[in-house]
């Protein structure tokens, strides 16, 4: 993947999340020559300019001797690298470098060309930093985490080759590489921006999207399983409403339901007048949802290509300027959207499952066992996606209107994106298991309509599920079945599995 600094796109991004190499575009370095080469002639301009001749943060006033710059530079690294908690996933360190890298290129950071192709070359190798996951308030840029990366690139702290941690001076020298040494400004450009919370909830916003198109499948499956109507599924009805989302989720489930002989088996003479909100408002629900993670996906989108460290430098003018461009504000409240809609989109699917075990409602046996009583069936299976759905609401508590001041209050407003954006694989792993549950359930349905069968489309979707776990008879071990179904869901395989369209965050 070629790096063209300001503009790519939420599918490049994904993947170089999922794996794919990174590479700057050529035509940046000399964007990133000049905004160097502007900071050379500011330090030898000799006037007093915040993180290149001053101390950081409270200490702003405090200036710098000329002879102590590149030190300078070294102790901020070294002080502020100071994240605690489990490392961060590989996949989402490797994505914050390459964000780091796309803002370096747009050439108003100040940094030489040697820093940024270290950055570069150590992903290209695979030395991925160990970064602590928790410390960042996300403003003044994510400090403590980006500070891991760099100390790492000056050969300090922990680097992770393969299925090795090594020293980060011992994987560096194995690669050929030689730990940095930082110019004027450059651990400041390093540490500062906010590239982690933004690489967390990218991570994160893809999740969603993988499960948001998973549970219209399996929204679909349990609407056939239960015997519930297409009927609120209409163009009509949603076109009367408006949203873009809901259209699109109504016409999708009413495609994946097309041809299925389970619904002609009752679509005259049912008397039942309406289904439950769980499968009638669907389109209003997962509509909403998915235009909830688009507009999260704009902003994200406009984040990951822009400039968010400081002071900026202003080549043609030689000029640094401070801001605020590090305060992730517009990534908090776009991973607190992301965090909504993963809630939400568990807590329907949820409800489906407890539909579907309720024979009251769903006319099925009893939680879907042959001979209930004798076995529970999926009983405990839809207590577990409770829990889930429950702690995924306890988490989606919006992290952006929380605030603590730091810096002995030079910092005194700040954005919590960090955190924010950091639940949102935990919580998109619970989701995924509770649709995972609900796919179970929803073939484990329509196997009691045989020999009707569903349509096309969700067909391939029961015989995906088939071909890894059989339909429950009496009870057995239910913990491989879940985790079968759910390590489906999570790695897109459901999503593939159907032959419909589905729609997404672009």
């Amino acid at each position: 993947m070629i790096i063209t600094p300001g503009a790519m796109t939420l599918a490049d991004w994904r993947a170089i999340y999922e794996g794919a190499s990174a590479a700057l575009d050529a035509g940046a370095w000399d964007a990133i020559d000049a905004s160097a080469a502007a900071v050379a002639r500011i330090v030898a301009k000799g006037d007093p300019v915040y993180g290149i001749n001053t101390g950081f943060g409270k200490l702003a006033s405090v200036r710098i001797a000329s002879d102590d710059l590149a030190t300078l530079q070294r102790n901020i690294v070294l002080s502020h690298a100071a994240g605690t908690g489990a490392p961060s996933p590989v996949p989402v360190v490797r994505l914050m470098m390459a964000l780091k890298l796309a803002s370096f290129g747009v050439g108003a950071s100040g940094v030489r060309r040697e820093t940024v192709a270290m950055l570069e070359t150590m992903l290209a190798k695979g030395l991925t930093p160990v970064v602590p996951s928790q410390g960042s308030v996300g403003a003044s840029g994510d400090l403590a985490p980006l500070s891991h990366m760099a100390a790492a690139m000056i050969g300090v702290g922990l680097i992770e080759v393969g299925d090795q941690t090594l020293p980060a001076a011992d994987a560096l020298a194995q690669a050929g590489l030689v730990p940095l040494e930082l110019g004027p400004k450059e651990g400041l450009a390093l540490l500062n921006g906010t590239q982690f919370s933004t690489a967390n909830a990218l991570a994160g916003l893809f999740r969603a999207e993988t499960i948001f198109r998973s549970a219209l499948v399996t929204g679909a499956l349990s609407t056939e399983a239960a015997k519930g109507s297409d009927a609120p599924f209409d163009a009509r009805i949603h076109a009367l409403r408006g949203h873009r989302g809901q259209r699109e989720v109504g016409d999708t489930l009413r495609t994946l339901m097309a041809g299925s002989a389970i619904r002609a088996s009752h679509a005259e003479g049912d008397p039942r007048v309406q289904d439950p909100y769980c499968l009638r408002c669907q389109p209003q629900v997962m509509g909403a949802a998915l235009d909830l993670l688009r507009q999260a996906g704009e902003t994200l989108g406009i984040e990951a290509n822009g400039v968010s460290d400081n002071p900026l430098i202003f080549a043609d003018s030689d000029e640094a300027l401070s801001g605020g461009n590090f305060h992730a504000e517009p990534v908090a409240f776009a991973a607190d959207m992301i965090a909504m809609a993963l809630c939400e989109m568990g807590s329907i699917s949820e409800r489906r499952i407890a539909m579907l075990v309720d024979p009251a409602l769903s006319g099925l046996p009893a939680f879907l066992t042959p001979r209930p009583g004798l076995n529970s069936g999926f009983m405990i299976p839809q207590v577990t996606a409770a829990a889930l759905v429950s702690e995924n609401k306890q988490r989606a508590y919006p992290a952006s209107v929380d605030s603590i001041p730091t810096s002995a209050n030079q910092e005194d407003h700040v954005s919590m994106a960090a955190h924010g954006a950091r639940r949102l694989l935990d919580m998109a792993d619970n989701a995924s298991a509770v649709i995972g549950i609900e796919w179970l359930a929803a073939c484990q349905g329509i196997d009691f309509h045989a020999p009707l069968k569903s349509s096309d489309a969700l067909q391939a979707a029961h015989t995906h599920l088939r071909a890894a776990v059989p339909m429950l008879g009496d009870d057995r071990h239910f913990h491989p079945d879940m985790e079968a179904a759910t390590a489906l869901v999570r790695s897109g395989s459901l999503v593939a599995a159907v032959p419909a369209a589905l729609p997404g965050i672009a």
